[in-house]
């Protein structure tokens, strides 16, 4: 068991944030343990001929046995919305004894041996690092950032939303009841309780001691979790609500299914698909990737929907998330 310990001022220090570097390299587990993360197999359908282009054996080791990952592969995020090519640049400068020292932690100190791969450079860590950076860089550019990283932070940009008014309205308490079934809150101390005995193993005390705990949305993780060393500030990641979502009205996607005619009839072909699309949070431009059109033909659709009632809007910084309302969704449902 893990637990942080706040003093007076730590809560009000708590904050969020979500991270595309970590999402980058935990989301290599769903191509593993694809039971698991099922609402990611169409995508990774979608990029297997590109991932095939790329350094996969160093991809592949990333993710130990058991779960783990090397802890400098996930910096803790120094902003609420980190760009990823910052965040990389700051895993490259990880010192190269901690680089060593947190692979090993993940993969021999757990019990497994190092892949060939990482045990080929495991005695030079600043050349593990540079060559880890590339890779996943790679990775970032040709499979997830021209539509799938758009979807994601629509899906994390919701969930801190949510976050926000949840801790507005019920108070501390309340949004870390909400947060994980692992994660529970009494008398100024945050514990988190893991399935997994080898991490268990691992659990210690924290305080929390003015360095602020930062909490981040996931994608793809399988319960909360925090870092396995705790030599660095305090952080908790937790599963991202409405992940379940990422796959729906996906082209392609087994089993999914077209607005239903009557709707169609109603508001025509291209708003009705929208309206199907918009159960999940999505901004503009997401859209029209999605769709393979303009940003300018969404924007006037999104417009006319939203002026029907038949979407809610929330703003969030520069960008403009639109979602289904209580309307939408009731025109939405298939009679039988």
């Amino acid at each position: 068991m893990f637990e942080f310990r706040f003093g007076v001022d730590d809560l009000a220090a708590t904050w969020f944030a979500y991270s595309p570097l970590q999402e980058t390299v935990l989301g290599l587990r769903a191509r593993r343990w694809t039971g698991y993360y099922p609402e990611q197999q169409p995508w990774i359908a979608g990029w297997q001929d590109r991932y095939e282009t790329l350094d996969t054996e160093l991809l592949d080791a990333l993710i130990a046995p058991n779960a783990f990952v090397p802890d400098f592969l996930t910096p803790r995020p120094l902003v609420p919305r980190p760009d990823f090519h910052a965040e990389l640049a700051r895993q490259v400068a990880t010192p190269p004894e901690v680089v060593r020292a947190d692979v090993l932690a993940a993969y021999v100190d757990a019990g497994n041996p190092l892949p060939p791969v990482l045990a080929a450079l495991i005695d030079d860590p600043a050349e593990l690092a540079a060559r880890v950076a590339e890779t996943l860089e790679a990775y970032w550019t040709r499979c997830l950032a021209p539509v799938w990283w758009p979807r994601a932070r629509s899906v994390l940009e919701a969930d801190l939303a949510y976050r926000a008014r949840l801790l507005a309205e019920r108070g501390a308490e309340g949004l870390f009841a909400d947060l994980d079934g692992r994660i529970s809150w009494q008398a100024g101390v945050l514990r988190l309780i893991d399935t997994n005995p080898a991490v268990r193993a691992l659990g210690t005390s924290v305080d929390v001691a003015g360095r602020g705990l930062v909490l981040i949305p996931t994608l793809a993780g399988m319960g909360a979790q925090t870092d396995i060393t705790q030599d660095g500030p305090p952080l908790i990641t937790y599963p991202a609500r409405g992940k379940a979502t990422m796959a729906e009205g996906l082209a392609g996607r087994p089993g999914a299914a077209g607005p239903p005619p009557g709707l169609v009839g109603l508001i025509g072909p291209a708003r009705a698909r929208l309206l199907m699309l918009l159960a999940a949070p999505a901004c503009t431009t997401e859209l029209a990737h999605r769709l393979g059109v303009t940003p300018g033909a969404v924007s006037r659709h999104l417009g006319a929907l939203a002026a029907a009632g038949l979407l809610d809007r929330t703003r969030q910084g520069r960008r403009v998330l639109y979602r289904r309302s209580g309307l939408g969704d009731a025109l939405t449902l298939r009679k039988p």
